[in-house]
């Protein structure tokens, strides 16, 4: 019924618990596509233990679009959910309200689906405070705003067949590709319903390095797409 694609790199603290959450899912997640960058710890040990695909790839080829799209090739399914190998769906409904959309879409203009982070106990405060001020109460369709989160989200495959992600790009390939997608007429749906735990936050706690290279690929798609 659906797909779920998890871009792993040592998650051997979360891993489980999120393999464990999509086999309690209403609407079956019956294809699991790993993408491992180089693990060293128990990350692939504990992830086949459970019915999934795994491919690999190296650090030297490693690019988030590039990962995702390897992962997306190989799913059979024409819904394919992204998840972050640290989320945690939050209950069993957490696929079927992604699923869902792409159903009651009469006329084919959904592109994507992306659903709530919330954090957990341990989540630092101001991790909890960005996701509190993103991720809000009430769905809303995007014609314009291209904000999108492959941390939490869902796509067309048959869409991804005609616009992968940007492979290039060093980050944010979630917003490249929405607002590729925006600008070819079709649409985004935020649905605070499809709720996931993401103890790290969207910003990874403050880190500089990391803000630097997502502020220059955000700059890029401003720019040039």
């Amino acid at each position: 019924m659906i797909s779920a694609v998890i871009r792993t790199h040592n998650e051997a603290h979360w891993i489980g618990r999120c393999l464990e959450a999509m086999t309690l899912q209403r609407a079956p997640v019956d294809d699991i596509v790993i993408v491992d960058n180089d693990s060293t710890d128990a990350t692939l040990e504990i992830a086949r233990s459970f019915d999934v695909k795994v491919v690999t790839i190296s650090r030297e080829n490693f690019s988030y679009g590039r990962a995702l799209n390897l992962g997306i090739e190989a799913c059979k399914n024409e819904v394919v959910s992204m998840i972050s190998a640290h989320c945690v769906p939050v209950d069993e409904l957490w696929s079927a309200y992604l699923w869902a959309h792409f159903q009651d879409d009469a006329d084919g203009r959904l592109c994507g689906v992306y659903g709530r982070q919330e954090p957990l106990p341990e989540t630092s405060a101001m991790d909890a405070r960005d996701l509190w001020t993103t991720f809000r109460e009430e769905r809303q369709t995007q014609s314009h705003d291209y904000f999108f989160h492959n941390a939490n989200s869902a796509i067309r495959k048959s869409l991804w067949d005609i616009r992968p992600f940007d492979e290039e790009i060093r980050g944010v390939e979630d917003r490249a590709w929405a607002k590729l997608m925006l600008a070819d007429g079709y649409q985004v749906r935020y649905e605070p319903h499809a709720r996931v735990y993401h103890a790290h936050g969207i910003h990874q706690g403050r880190n500089e390095g990391r803000a630097r290279r997502v502020v220059a690929a955000i700059r890029h798609i401003r720019d040039n797409l």
